[in-house]
């Protein structure tokens, strides 16, 4: 079986055949001289025919002429119907702001220390998926376990810079 790249070098080995092959035949071509004068082919002698006179051509009717053409009278321009803007509608009116859930903004603006301390080495997948920020991060922390401080998510490796920030005030090591 060939792989991709064999088919890709064979296509490209054929293309290159038949690039050639029509170089050199267009260069065979013009060193070619054109025939400019065609002979006919000698046929060997045969008896001589009598001569007999041409019939006389037949006289050719002269061909009647073109009826005159009478002049058209100039054409009147075309008017088009006139269409007048139709006006646009007015915009609907803007629906009255709706003022936010204050529990939900709330809890939105929670400052990290509202919300209960994660362990690295002892929380759950579902635990870790629910940092806020972090997204689906729990098998990643799981894998690398155990930690001895939450700056080891840094250096080894687990988490980027940017969700490293968003939840290193929601975990904790014990």
């Amino acid at each position: 079986m060939l792989s991709g790249s064999a088919i890709l070098r064979v296509l490209l080995v054929l293309v290159a055949a038949a690039g050639i092959a029509g170089i050199v035949q267009f260069v065979w071509m013009r060193g070619t001289p054109t025939p400019t004068t065609t002979e006919p082919a000698t046929q060997p002698a045969a008896r001589p025919e009598p001569s007999r006179p041409a019939p006389p051509p037949e006289p050719v009717p002269p061909e009647p002429a073109p009826p005159p053409v009478a002049a058209a009278p100039p054409a009147a321009p075309l008017s088009l119907p006139r269409r007048e803007p139709t006006p646009l509608p007015a915009p609907a009116p803007a629906p009255p702001p709706v003022a936010p859930d204050p529990t939900e903004a709330a809890a939105e603006n929670a400052p990290p220390a509202a919300v209960a301390l994660v362990d690295l080495n002892t929380a759950s997948l579902t635990e870790l998926n629910n940092l806020k920020g972090g997204g689906a991060i729990g098998r990643t922390i799981i894998a690398h376990r155990p930690y001895t401080s939450i700056d080891q998510l840094l250096s080894k490796r687990v988490l980027n810079r940017a969700t490293y920030q968003r939840i290193k005030d929601q975990v904790t090591v014990r």
